[in-house]
């Protein structure tokens, strides 16, 4: 398990009966989690029985789900519309806002600090040797998290893209939250598989890249994505971008259907031919400090030469 220990701002205080209860910074917030299993009433290390989660972590808000699809939240304390919280990877702060939506994300998936610090070592020892130019490619890329991880760990230039204008937004903000804004991070709101196709066409090239794909979704002309279907041909293609000394390929997925060893074989069998390396593939985790295990977050594998 790739676990991302280095969390002071956020920490999962409990988690059972399909809930989990996180701190972000000085905010409880319960949301579901499909991966907590057990029943609310285990023990707690110290032997503490768990009557009421509850009564235990008295979180500011709830997320309900809707039987139509998406929830909602509702707050038990008061609390901020948005936050900002830290993290430290390895030396470099990162800051990052904090928003609940209608649909139980809150802007940030702090598990992938597992990537952040892996990535951000790998840059940094590469710039240690002499390596310059560094370029990455940030694929599906959300609000940013591992965009400002590579900038501040001295990516000469990042390449963020998603089709998501909005998140396009967000992630501006926490580079400019993160102290990022004289980095050189390009912005591109755009299907990531035309994005790819364009790029081939041009030749450009790139010394590491990083994908977060969906589980299921449709191009702005209708193309479907299934991503049993679509993820090895898409990586294939994605693999004609890496530069002829290539630092890193990763590949996150929270697809319960693709296990991290199917993930892993996708891209060793992708890159195998023309770039040779090894693929190591693990769940991501998040330790429940309360209760002495950790929960698992998805599924990463990473490519290396």
């Amino acid at each position: 398990m790739f676990r991302a220990d280095g969390w002071k701002d956020y920490e999962i205080l409990y988690a059972g009966e399909g809930e989990k209860y996180e701190r972000w910074g000085d905010i409880v917030l319960r949301r579901p989690d499909p991966q907590a299993i057990w029943p609310a009433d285990c023990l707690t290390p110290e032997g503490k029985h768990i009557a009421s989660l509850d009564d235990l972590a008295k979180p500011h808000a709830i997320y309900n789900r809707s039987s139509t699809g998406g929830g909602s939240w509702s707050r038990l304390k008061p609390m901020p519309d948005k936050w900002k919280i830290s993290y430290d990877s390895l030396g470099r702060k990162l800051t990052f806002i904090i928003e609940p939506t209608s649909f139980k994300h809150t802007g940030l998936f702090p598990e992938q600090a597992a990537n952040w610090d892996f990535c951000g070592g790998i840059i940094e020892d590469a710039k240690r040797q002499g390596r310059e130019d560094i370029r990455i490619l940030n694929l599906f890329a959300y609000t940013g998290g591992a965009t400002c991880a590579l900038a501040a760990h001295g990516a000469d230039e990042v390449v963020h893209v998603d089709a998501s204008k909005g998140m396009i937004g967000r992630a501006k903000e926490n580079i400019q939250a993160s102290g990022l804004a004289d980095s050189y991070v390009r912005f591109i709101a755009e299907d990531c598989r035309r994005f790819v196709e364009r790029e081939i066409r041009r030749g450009r090239k790139y010394d590491g890249i990083i994908m977060d794909p969906p589980k299921y979704g449709r191009g702005p002309t209708g193309e479907l994505w299934e991503i049993e279907k679509s993820l090895y041909e898409f990586v294939s293609r994605c693999a004609l971008l890496l530069s002829d000394e290539p630092l890193f390929f990763i590949l996150s997925s929270y697809a319960t259907e693709l296990s991290p060893s199917a993930a892993g074989n996708t891209i060793e069998l992708a890159l195998k031919k023309s770039h040779g390396g090894k693929v190591v593939s693990e769940e991501l985790g998040l330790a429940i400090s309360n209760m002495g295990i950790y929960l698992p977050c998805g599924a990463t594998s990473r490519w290396t030469p």
